[in-house]
């Protein structure tokens, strides 16, 4: 176990915590604009934990199988149960949106396992970080509207309507990241199918 071994672990902690918060933190009895600021607190430790375990490990030279298997899932299921959070009220996006989401993250992670079992490391692409960046982006953007309706400041609809714009960028891109990483090692996928 490593330093950005536990990092990741704390990011995969942080799943339950935004969940339970986001669904039932009406118990708590906090505002929506409280709720919202803290759960863009959780949202943005869990993107800090992203960017140092990472960072981290290679500075300290304690990349490991282990490492590369978790940062990956953890970010996948961190990020996959934002969005699906985000299909509940108030802001209600489409549950196909989120769904797109892990339609994308099941393949490519599959067929990164089978090419692992080949002994083939496929590479990541640019565009998976950018699809990252643009679902951090979008989530951040979303839940900071969900503390302005709460305060008053933007309609209920004006919301959901960005809520589900944003969303629906966040998705298209996610598969669009997909199919770029499937393009782009398609010679290794022959060989291996």
């Amino acid at each position: 176990m490593t330093i950005a071994h536990y990092i990741t672990f704390l990011r995969i902690l942080l799943i339950p915590v935004f969940v339970g918060l986001y669904l039932h933190g009406s118990i708590l009895g906090l505002s929506q604009q409280s709720l919202a600021v803290l759960l863009l607190a959780v949202a943005g430790l869990g993107e800090i934990s992203d960017a140092c375990d990472g960072y981290l490990a290679r500075r300290l030279n304690q990349v490991t199988d282990l490492g590369k298997i978790l940062d990956p899932m953890a970010d996948s299921l961190s990020r996959l149960a934002i969005y699906f959070c985000f299909t509940q009220p108030p802001i209600a996006i489409p549950l196909e949106l989120p769904l797109l989401m892990l339609y994308r993250d099941v393949c490519v992670s599959t067929l990164r396992t089978i090419c692992a079992l080949k002994g083939v490391a496929l590479a990541a692409r640019n565009t998976g970080k950018f699809k990252a960046f643009i679902q951090a982006m979008s989530a951040f953007t979303i839940l900071a509207l969900l503390a302005l309706s709460g305060d008053g400041m933007i309609q209920h609809q004006t919301l959901t309507t960005a809520a589900f714009y944003l969303a629906l960028v966040a998705s298209l891109f996610s598969l669009y990241s997909g199919v770029d990483y499937i393009w782009s090692n398609r010679h290794y996928i022959k060989k291996i199918l």
